[in-house]
């Protein structure tokens, strides 16, 4: 299925190599993006393995179906870094990429001795990144954090409180996926950086920062100005009765934001009175969401959802039906793991003309590829063999093409 990594991508990272010493869906989200666009992306996992190999049901012993997107286009090795044979190799690897992923704690990392420091004396122009929590300058920056902390310390749980609910969180991992992609960009915009001047970095993606950037840039709202302008949140998206709303036979969500298109909207659903009506003018989700919301929700229970689809259609109004997770996972295409068989993949959501991502590689079993990994870094046989038996390595350390050894 996959072609090999000599052969070369073709996306736009082709040629880069990426250390990812990351682990569970932010670090990891990052580093298959990184590999979709064309990276040669090597993960280092512990004895243990990596969380994400565990997250709900799976067709494969260490193979969910989050692990079977979220770790594609990329090789695996199984290494204990605490050991000093293990990190010496880990080192050697290391001297070979151009980008090194962390999302260990800053007093871990300086406890294995792989601080920026470190890697930029092997490899002085590294794109060394560290993705954690909280800010490395902050109290809080050796405190552990997943996604319920970030979300819980960014807001959102206010935010669903002026939605007129509990102060829960979101249904998703909101701060995980905000954070890995904030983590993508900016290591790219490294890289660019680096081409044109020849200079590594050291770029740090606090999870509580990226959340707070992400969260506030509507629910800001008037609050950021001084004096403020008004309270904080966004008051369209904070009514109770947006989203998703009730036809006769399923769910729609239907924006209109100009007059003619509340006019045409509540004559095909016979009420004419409402017609003309100020608090149903251009912007009316804007101004009057609560009277707006209400008003929608009525008319959109007078046809099915194909109807509706139809009308909104050819009167040019912003519309789509709501399926369900299934339907949606059912309308992916598929491919055949080698060892897990057939699954859904999600496509990368990027469309180059030059240089397309692309899915090369499946998601690897843990320390799939040990043996491959060390001998391209410089380790002999016998070397890797040593490490093996002195339980430095899992998984198995032979690797495609090579021999494991004995015992």
């Amino acid at each position: 299925m996959p072609a090999s990594h000599e052969a070369g991508s073709g996306g736009p990272l082709d040629g880069i190599r990426v250390l990812d010493l990351s682990s569970v869906v932010m670090g990891p989200l990052a580093t298959q993006i990184l590999g979709d666009l064309g990276a040669d992306v090597i993960t280092v996992e512990t004895r243990d393995g990596d969380i994400n190999r565990i997250m709900g049901s799976g067709p494969y012993p260490g193979l969910s179906g989050v692990s079977l997107n979220l770790l594609r286009n990329k090789r695996n090795i199984s290494l204990d870094i605490a050991h000093p044979d293990g990190r010496a190799a880990l080192l050697r690897v290391a001297a070979g990429c151009d980008v090194f992923v962390t999302n260990l704690r800053p007093g871990s990392v300086g406890r294995l001795r792989l601080r920026y420091p470190d890697i930029a004396s092997i490899r002085p122009d590294v794109i060394y990144c560290q993705a954690h929590g909280f800010p490395s300058d902050s109290p809080q920056a050796d405190a552990p954090a997943f996604d319920d902390i970030i979300q819980a310390a960014c807001g959102v749980p206010d935010v669903l409180r002026r939605a007129g609910g509990r102060p829960g969180l979101m249904p998703t991992l909101l701060a995980d996926k905000v954070s890995g992609l904030v983590l993508a960009y900016s290591i790219t915009a490294a890289l660019f950086h680096r081409a044109r001047t020849g200079e590594g970095q050291k770029v740090e993606v606090p999870m509580a920062d990226a959340m707070l950037a992400f969260l506030l840039v509507e629910h800001g709202s008037g609050a950021i100005s001084r004096p403020a302008a008004g309270p904080a949140g966004y008051q369209r998206i904070l009514t109770p009765l947006r989203g998703a709303l009730q036809t006769a036979d399923g769910w729609i969500a239907v924006q209109p934001h100009r007059a003619a298109h509340w006019s045409a909207l509540l004559r095909a659903a016979g009420h004419d009175d409402l017609v003309g009506d100020p608090r149903l003018s251009s912007r009316a989700l804007w101004r009057e969401p609560g009277f707006g919301y209400a008003t929608l929700s009525r008319v959109l229970a007078t046809k099915t959802t194909a109807q509706w689809l139809a009308f909104c259609a050819d009167a040019g109004i912003p519309a789509a039906a709501a399926p369900g997770l299934d339907d949606l996972i059912d309308a992916l295409p598929e491919d055949e793991h080698p060892d897990a068989g057939w699954y859904k993949v999600i496509p990368p959501p990027t469309r180059f003309s030059a240089t397309p991502a692309s899915v090369r590689r499946p998601a690897p079993l843990a320390g799939q590829h040990t043996g491959e990994v060390l001998a391209e870094a410089g380790l002999t046989e016998e070397q890797i063999t040593r490490l093996a038996e002195a339980g430095v390595l899992t998984g198995d350390p032979a690797g495609p093409g090579r021999q494991a050894p004995a015992g």
